[in-house]
């Protein structure tokens, strides 16, 4: 039996805490921790009667390191989930530091401001040795290392889907089918319809900086980089069908470059229609995706995040969504010899999710394996000193866990490659 407290109360979050709450067997308690304390209450009253977690909840900034080391020292958990915003996974990680928690995040850290002279001067000169320039990345997060060894505190980065369950795809390719990967192709789709003319299936400001920002992939060891969707391809989805999908850049792809490094290719492929392609170029092209700060009747506004209060919010696209996703890895590399392939993926039901959690399965499929990898943490079967990616641990327990939690997996055989 274990206390989790969660950081965050959006549409991940709200199914993370759902799935904690189904797992009572493991987590007895709950603290659910927002800026919002509203949300957190609201989702407590609709929750408490359905599980046998005890659910308490607290109002925190997460950028107030020294307030959210008072609440976690109060309340001690055995482990801190964050779902909260990217941009806040360094003080997060520093509060757990200080109060002696284990660490847990499903997204790598990114600037909220990208243009801080401090952070840019770092950003200028990784993207000079490194060869990529998104803005987000692993260093700053793998900068703890030390910190946590000390500690003797494990820090799990990283467990969503991709990332995170597409890395614990990998491992268990490299375990149970290949002496050696030589190629991972990653794969993205989202075959649903919510009916808006223009809406973004997860945080906006987080969702169109990704998608607007140059792609990249890496190849023997190093990173090439192209004009953001410069590369396409179709590919026929299992449950979806025929779609066009892009090369991006993803957080994956460095954790997997870094921690297995006979890969000689990596790429990361995400679907989306036109509609949505000429919505966010208009969107960019006039000023609206940039993260710049402006002065606006006297008030200042950064564009990106005036977008994001303009747009629906991702967490209300459940009951209007309907279809599928299927997101997975194709390997390819050698077994006893000779060559093989596969293709590990998941098809998940935006209705069906609905009905379950009352979320859209973009939600459902990052909540569900940041529950998981929380549990992994807590008992004991992913625990160790460090800073890690979900590739860096024993994938079967978390594939088993995949499976008994709503995201069951498939392996084909010689699957379609893309080219």
């Amino acid at each position: 039996m274990s206390k989790l407290m969660i950081i965050g109360c959006g549409g991940v979050a709200s199914v993370a805490i759902h799935k904690v709450c189904q797992n009572d067997g493991v987590f007895d308690e709950l603290l659910i921790a927002s800026r919002t304390v509203s949300k957190c209450d609201a989702l407590k009253e609709k929750l408490q009667g359905q599980t046998k977690t005890k659910i308490t909840t607290a109002q925190i900034d997460a950028d107030d390191v020294e307030a959210l080391t008072k609440l976690i020292k109060e309340y001690q958990p055995d482990a801190l989930l964050n779902v909260a915003l990217p941009y806040q996974d360094l003080t997060i990680m520093d509060a757990c530091l200080a109060a002696g928690v284990d660490y847990i995040d499903t997204a790598n850290f990114e600037p909220e401001d990208t243009e801080d002279p401090e952070w840019r001067k770092i950003y200028d000169k990784r993207c000079k040795e490194l060869g990529f320039s998104a803005y987000f990345d692993y260093s700053w997060q793998w900068a703890y290392e030390d910190k946590f060894k000390q500690a003797g505190l494990t820090a799990l980065l990283g467990t969503g889907f991709d990332p995170g369950v597409t890395s614990v795809f990998a491992a268990y390719a490299k375990k149970h089918y290949f002496d050696t990967i030589d190629t991972i192709d990653i794969l993205d789709c989202n075959g649903g319809d919510h009916g808006y003319a223009f809406a973004t299936n997860f945080n906006p400001e987080i969702n169109l900086r990704e998608v607007s920002a140059p792609g990249s992939y890496m190849e023997n060891g190093k990173w090439v980089e192209i004009p953001a969707m410069s590369i396409k391809r179709e590919y026929d989805f299992e449950g979806v069908g025929k779609k066009d999908m892009y090369l991006l850049h993803h957080e994956e792809i460095e954790a997997l470059g870094r921690n297995m490094p006979e890969v000689k290719r990596i790429r990361f492929f995400m679907t989306f229609g036109q509609s949505y392609l000429d919505h966010m170029r208009c969107l960019e092209n006039v000023g609206m995706l940039s993260t710049t700060p402006i002065n606006y009747n006297g008030q200042e506004i950064v564009p990106i995040q005036f977008l994001k209060a303009l747009l629906p919010d991702p967490a209300s696209l459940g009951p209007r969504t309907k279809g599928k996703t299927n997101i997975g890895c194709i390997f390819t590399g050698k077994k006893d010899g000779k060559e093989r392939s596969i293709y590990i993926y998941n098809v998940c039901d935006h209705q069906e999710c609905f009905k379950e959690v009352g979320s859209q399965a973009i939600s459902y499929t990052t909540g569900v394996p940041a529950m998981i990898g929380a549990m992994l943490v807590v008992t004991g079967q992913w625990k160790k000193p460090g800073v890690f990616t979900t590739d860096e641990f024993d994938p079967d327990p978390y594939m088993d866990a995949l499976n008994k939690w709503g995201l069951p997996w498939k392996v084909v055989e010689n699957p379609v490659l893309v080219d």
